[in-house]
């Protein structure tokens, strides 16, 4: 049987009917499925989950060759935590998660855990498996970035202690433990710069015998203090340029989102953007408050971004290939 497969790709969640009676702007990480009216009673649709990021559609051909296999099976296996079904794609085996669901097609999710199908209850197994053979260059590819990018995040993971290193604005900053300084009020000190060759440090008032926790969370109380301040200097630069205004900033601490505005012009930005080079807060912050004006990402939503971020496009993507450091 001839079957139309459907794919499509969009990073962005539209607001829900909760959202948008609050007016709140849409995910800056949502993962949507771009709904295409099958010819065929079962449509398969695909999307990959990735970690925070923001971005446009992007349609992927269901027609484009599939990749040589041979470059995506290292290793040949992959299992879903909670996977009840296998299936053989090229010479890799995928164990996915597969979701009996009252819906008209077959949608797939390529995410950190693996591969998880959901499926209406009249379509045979035969005819899940058969549809991800058919899209399986796509699947396998998704499934190997997936599985790199979850590498790179466990690479970055934070050990927490003195000499502790993490990402501050895009450079490395070293977390030094001096507890001979007080630093009342402020919880700790930035030192040095990248110009010197110690690199730049910040210093917390803690013991060397301080515990792992306690000095995360002194790190983290001085970087949401700096996240704010550095947040609202940028609100405050783009807001008369785009002709908006906003009303309150609230930092958040979310894994899936970077950020989200509503329509009364409260802000909410994720503190953990303070690890990003200057730019790619920049891009953030404009897109929130480009929100103000247009509530969606319409390519007039896009067109108002562009006015202050031109490049937001090479910021968008690197946002997205640069994993922020797990901090547990």
């Amino acid at each position: 049987m001839q079957r139309l497969v459907q794919l499509a790709l969009d990073l962005f969640d539209p607001p829900g009917p909760q959202e948008r009676a609050a007016g709140a702007s849409p995910s800056v990480a949502g993962l949507p499925t771009e709904k295409i009216k099958p010819e065929r009673p079962v449509a398969l649709i695909d999307k990959a989950q990735e970690a925070p990021e923001t971005g446009a559609s992007a349609a992927l051909p269901s027609a484009a060759p599939a990749p040589a296999l041979a470059s995506l099976l290292s290793p040949a296996e992959f299992r879903h935590p909670q996977a009840n079904r296998e299936v053989l794609l090229g010479d890799a085996l995928v164990a996915y998660a597969l979701q009996r669901v009252r819906r008209r097609s077959i949608g797939f999710t390529v995410g950190a855990d693996g591969l998880a199908v959901r499926a209406p209850s009249w379509v045979t197994l035969s005819a899940v498996d058969a549809a991800l053979r058919e899209k399986s260059g796509w699947i396998l590819r998704k499934l190997n970035e997936s599985r790199e990018r979850q590498q790179r995040i466990e690479g970055g993971r934070i050990a927490w202690g003195h000499g502790a290193q993490l990402p501050y604005l895009g450079e490395a900053l070293t977390v030094v433990l001096d507890p001979t300084h007080g630093f009342i009020g402020k919880g700790g000190a930035l030192h040095g710069g990248s110009e010197d060759a110690g690199g730049t440090s910040l210093r917390i008032g803690l013991p060397h015998s301080a515990s792992p926790a306690q000095i995360r969370d002194a790190v983290q109380a001085w970087l949401m203090r700096d996240a704010r301040r550095h947040f609202t200097a940028r609100l405050d630069h783009f807001a008369p340029l785009l002709d908006v205004r906003w009303t309150s900033l609230r930092l958040s601490s979310a894994q899936t989102r970077w950020g989200s505005a509503k329509a009364d012009g409260s802000i909410r930005l994720n503190w953990r953007l303070l690890h990003y080079r200057p730019a790619i807060i920049d891009y953030v912050v404009a897109h929130e408050l480009a929100h103000l004006r247009v509530m969606d990402h319409s390519p007039r939503f896009w067109g108002t971004v562009a006015t202050v971020v031109p490049d937001y496009p090479v910021l968008r993507n690197a946002l997205r290939e640069q994993p922020a450091p797990l901090w547990e």
